[in-house]
């Protein structure tokens, strides 16, 4: 997996998956342009990749913000003028069901998690066509399987999948290939900023080893492991694909 040279754009980059997925890819050799909201988070992950790789290009910015999307892109345009790699990672979370997920909540996580990510590919489209490039995105196993009291962010990592394989097959002429990751629950900030406290979510971890079957949360390197093998070459035949890090949780049924 050698990405010498190759421009790789990734968003929620300040934290968690984002930003352990940022630090792979430098070691990797790739050139990073890395969004966030946090610029002091951000500038933190910048160190960890110039410390193994090459010092990666920061655009700060919320993806919610359709002006945001815009300047991410024509920035990162601006400075490596070219994109091979394109890592739709940033999400959000809002607890809640239909009965009291309201919609102020809803159009939250469906402009970050679907339609930021829908704009920022259909601007970087033209790009990847001429580098032959890739696309990633941050999915879920909750766009795969079911689960209440998260209504709106289940819905909105389904459409993510389909977006996924949509453009996969739209883009395979042209030579871009399309993929997701849909990772179990994995130890990072984004339950907590959803809205659980301390308590809930140390309960919420020690369930997750009776949820997965291989007893366990996951941790960021095992999806950043999974987005670097699925934006490389070793993965060229793969396209339209929804790679599970779930520890098995997508397989698993009541018995």
């Amino acid at each position: 997996m050698d990405f010498t040279d190759k421009v790789v754009l990734i968003t929620g980059a300040s934290s968690g998956i984002g930003a352990c997925t940022a630090v792979k890819f430098a070691k990797l050799g790739a050139l990073l342009a890395l969004n966030g909201r946090n610029a002091e988070n951000l500038q933190a992950v910048a160190e960890q990749c110039a410390a193994v790789g090459k010092e990666p290009f920061l655009v700060v910015g919320d993806i919610s913000k359709e002006a945001d999307v815009k300047n991410v892109w024509q920035e990162t345009l601006k400075k490596y003028n070219k994109l091979d790699v394109l890592v739709n990672n940033a999400g959000i979370i809002e607890i809640g069901s239909i009965e009291n997920t309201n919609l102020a909540q809803y159009d939250r996580v469906m402009n970050t998690n679907l339609r930021a990510v829908y704009h920022l590919t259909m601007l970087a489209v033209p790009e990847l066509i001429k580098s032959k490039g890739n696309i990633v995105n941050v999915s879920s196993v909750n766009g795969i399987r079911s689960f209440p009291g998260v209504l709106a962010y289940n819905i909105s990592k389904m459409g993510l999948d389909q977006f996924t394989r949509c453009i996969a097959l739209e883009l395979a002429p042209k030579g871009v290939r399309a993929n997701c990751v849909n990772p179990g629950v994995i130890v990072t900030n984004i339950h907590k900023r959803g809205g659980m406290d301390e308590e809930t979510y140390q309960k919420f971890l020690e369930h997750s080893k009776t949820t997965h079957a291989l007893g366990r949360a996951g941790t960021v390197d095992e999806v950043a492991n999974a987005i670097a093998f699925l934006s490389s070459d070793l993965a060229s035949f793969t396209t339209g694909t929804s790679l599970s890090v779930d520890g098995g949780r997508h397989a698993m049924c009541p018995r």
